[in-house]
């Protein structure tokens, strides 16, 4: 039997909303959310201010101890958002897609630790002028004299860890697994800095309105972590009991996993998203890795086809048949939901297949309106091309297989073709690519080389969609 007659594919529906309306609604609705939280930061200075924040500024210690209290409300507010935007919280996923909340998050990261260190400096030194000690004396008493105080020097110091990590010549060096680690360190310092500010901090202690605001803050933030982080994973396992039904070679380094349970129907994956898989496994229960679903949602099974990268990704080739695992998600935004034309483009290379193949299958499309440009090494031992070949005659779509090394350095198609450009190369390829929606997924460098391309050719912002596993 043929891999077409392999194929039991999911109907598309039976129309899709186009236009660039959805990309408005789209902006107002971020525009609110920005709004919101912007709102929150403004809150936090001005009822310092309306408090009298700065009547009591004389000299240089009662500055300094102004200043502290400032940079600790901006600080602690600014750590929550922080928090918030890896809650992997749905309403946030829907709007932005995991990788730029993700981003958001790690720009917020220094602003966040240079005020918690200007804090803990201005208090530091306002209170060794006070009590007439070195600074390090200073310290020495504060954190012995208050238990408050010492957790939220061991605050300060998780925050340091945790922001020294995820500049990108550390996280270069780290592995995922490491990385996951050590920013468990974030819920250890938002957790320990929290009783000195209810303790010691004279803007929020005793003021209703501050309190009121500050503990909804809390809860708010805390509920969406807990529960979309931590515990609806766990529901959904215990709901569905996945397990693992088979794994499929695909290539030389790569498998397809396929995850059975009960009530795959009611899961409310779209094609194109990807879920956090966590194997319950001795070895590897305690941290998930993202994947693309490499085919469209069905009743019947959960696929991820997986690359072999030499980390746990190499133990997934060969899972046991009946091992329970976690799908925590599904998340990300690489769906038909962002499309607005009638005619699509759809590139990949490498282990970026799968979401591009699940789009394939389950994309509304005439004849003729999808493009599909397959970026392989080698046509022999690319994954998942069998199966968009067969996709491709099913529904009508046309299929371009580029096969060998790259042209240049600085092309991301295969050499060949005489002095033309990579975007009229693309061009050629995909006639209609200015008038497309265009769907890209591959290694990060290689994407951003197809973007110049697509940008070259005049496609609209808007109408490209690349989407990352950021960490």
């Amino acid at each position: 039997m043929n891999t077409k007659e392999q194929l039991q594919l999911v109907e598309p529906a039976k129309r899709v909303r186009l236009g660039v309306a959805k990309f408005r609604r789209l902006k107002r609705s971020q525009d609110i959310i920005e709004a919101v939280g912007w709102t929150t930061v403004v809150f936090v200075i001005a009822s310092f201010i309306i408090d009298g924040g700065l009547n009591y500024i004389v000299d240089l210690p009662s500055a300094l101890g102004a200043f502290s209290r400032l940079t600790a409300l901006v600080a602690t507010n600014l750590l929550l958002i922080h928090i918030l935007l890896v809650s992997r919280v749905p309403w946030l996923d829907r709007l932005y897609g995991h990788d730029r909340t993700t981003i958001a998050h790690k720009r917020l990261g220094k602003p966040i630790l240079y005020l918690v260190i200007a804090h803990f400096l201005a208090s530091l030194i306002q209170y060794s002028i006070f009590d007439g000690m070195n600074v390090f004396d200073e310290l020495i008493s504060m954190v012995t004299n208050n238990s408050d105080l010492l957790l939220s020097l061991i605050a300060l110091i998780a925050m340091i860890i945790v922001v020294i990590t995820s500049i990108k010549i550390a996280r270069a060096k780290l592995s995922y697994e490491a990385w996951y680690l050590v920013h468990l360190l974030s819920y250890v310092a938002v957790l320990a800095a929290i009783p000195h500010q209810f303790s010691t901090g004279s803007d929020i202690a005793g003021k209703p309105l501050q309190s009121a605001f500050w503990i909804s803050l809390y809860v708010f933030v805390g509920a969406n972590l807990v529960w979309f982080r931590f515990l609806k994973p766990v529901v959904n396992m215990l709901k569905h009991r996945f397990t693992v039904l088979r794994v499929q070679t695909e290539s030389s380094d790569t498998a397809s996993i396929y995850i059975g349970g009960k009530n795959l129907a009611d899961l409310t994956a779209k094609a194109g998203q990807f879920y956090l898989l966590r194997i319950m496994n001795a070895k590897q229960w305690w941290r998930p890795h993202p994947f693309s679903l490499s085919a469209a949602p069905n009743e019947n099974f959960v696929r991820f086809t997986i690359g072999d990268r030499g980390d746990d990704t190499s133990l997934m080739q060969n899972l046991k048949v009946g091992t329970r695992v976690m799908l925590e998600g599904p998340y990300g935004v690489f769906t038909e939901d962002r499309r607005t034309k009638e005619k699509v483009t759809l590139i990949c290379a490498g282990i970026g297949v799968p979401p591009i193949r699940a789009l394939a299958e389950s994309m509304v499309a005439k004849p003729g309106d999808i493009t599909i440009i397959y970026r392989t090494r080698s046509n022999d031992d690319a994954a998942l091309l069998a199966e968009l070949a067969a996709i491709a005659d099913i529904r009508g779509h046309s299929l371009r297989v580029l096969e060998g090394p790259r042209g240049t350095p600085n092309s991301w198609l295969p050499a060949g073709h005489g002095n033309i450009n990579d975007f009229q190369r693309l061009e050629l390829l995909a006639p209609d690519v200015k008038d497309s929606d265009v769907f890209i997924c591959g290694p990060v460098a290689w994407t951003r080389q197809v973007e110049k391309s697509l940008r070259q050719v005049g496609v609209a912002e808007r109408q490209i969609h690349a989407e990352e596993f950021a960490w």
